[in-house]
């Protein structure tokens, strides 16, 4: 089996995120129906860009995600944002933990932050799901892919989430807003960056098609049932929004663009003997559940999904350096830019460019 969620790796909070324990348990005594300290406070060791915390009472346990400290990017780390999806979608039926709390009282421990169930389940951090028998690994990945489809077939109105994000121009829009946090966050010039850059702005599709995004949709941000292929929560909405849908799926379809060396990617198994759906399949099964009747531009989502994933990187790397990043496996991140740059280029290449 996988590893529990329960048992997944806990660190020794950094110094630098280190908060008034005593504090925060006054503070859920009096804010959380039925919270009862003592309260036991241990980091996760992931989390790169919000700092997260497994908070164990004698009673339930609790997760608690923050902004980080320290000089931070224009409009990064919005717990508010995903404090507020995961409850409008929560109260539709939508796997996400529960919520329990929004304190934007830096007073508190330092910085914004909320609180969230706890979910028992799987997370699998091994994209490929080596731990569940080969047999069984299709079932969890179409679970994965009806789970990014449901989210997609959302009335953003019908939930709330009418005013999440600005209408229109979505693709034109993120390609700006990346690329100035790429260019806030540059350490070194990426010569492929500063060709998608100038090219992506004039490849944009012409479908404006809006609705709601996580915007960092993957296997490893996904808690399934213990014994079972079933998604019982959706984690990290930090760069969810109102967009275009195929944004979001194109980000999820990279791990089939890219290969094993980059530990994110699977470009180079083989499909039939790991009984992973190929890149084929898992358009086809979204596109059936979505109701789509034609494909999305692969290239075009490929080159702008290779190229965002290098902004956000590019980010962790430059808080690394500065010293306020959340994982000390930030510092690494850095020869990864590169690499992404490159790959998105190709399929620019194929797409026109």
């Amino acid at each position: 089996m996988a590893e529990p969620i329960a048992t997944k790796s806990t660190i020794e909070t950094p110094g630098r995120l280190k908060f008034d324990e005593a504090k925060l348990d006054q503070y859920l005594s009096a804010h959380i129906e039925g919270y009862a300290g003592p309260l036991e406070v241990k980091k996760f060791a992931g989390g790169e860009s919000n700092p997260t915390y497994l908070l164990v009472t004698p009673g339930r346990n609790y997760v608690l995600r923050r902004k980080p400290p320290g000089k931070l990017l224009p409009s990064a780390h919005a717990v508010d944002r995903e404090h507020r999806i995961m409850s409008a979608l929560g109260a539709h039926g939508y796997p996400v933990p529960k919520t329990y709390l929004l304190c934007k009282d830096e007073n508190v421990i330092g910085t914004m932050f909320f609180v969230m169930d706890f979910l028992e389940g799987r997370i699998f951090w091994d994209w490929i799901m080596n731990q569940v028998p080969t047999r069984e690994r299709r079932n969890y990945f179409h679970t994965a892919i009806d789970n990014i489809a449901t989210l997609h077939k959302f009335d953003p109105e019908m939930v709330g989430l009418g005013d999440f994000g600005k209408p229109g121009n979505y693709f034109a829009r993120q390609i700006g807003r990346w690329t100035k946090q790429y260019q806030a966050a540059e350490t070194d010039t990426i010569d492929n960056m500063n060709r998608l850059i100038d090219w992506l702005p004039t490849a944009l599709p012409d479908d404006d098609t809006a609705g709601i995004v996580h915007g960092d949709y993957k296997i490893d941000n996904l808690v399934f049932h213990p014994e079972r292929p079933e998604v019982i929560g959706t984690l990290d909405w930090e760069l969810s929004t109102l967009g275009h849908p195929l944004a979001d799926f194109g980000y999820f379809l990279m791990p089939w663009c890219l290969p094993q060396i980059t530990t994110m990617g699977y470009s180079d198994i083989n499909f039939a003997e790991t009984n992973l759906p190929t890149l084929d399949e898992t358009i086809e099964r979204y596109c059936d559940k979505t109701g789509r009747t034609d494909p999305p531009d692969i290239n075009f989502c490929m080159a702008y999904s290779m190229f965002r994933l290098g902004g956000i990187v590019q980010g962790v790397y430059k808080r690394a350096l500065q010293g306020n990043a959340s994982s000390e496996k930030a510092q690494r991140y850095g020869m990864f830019v590169p690499m992404l740059a490159d790959a998105g280029w190709e399929f620019a290449k194929k797409a026109g460019a």
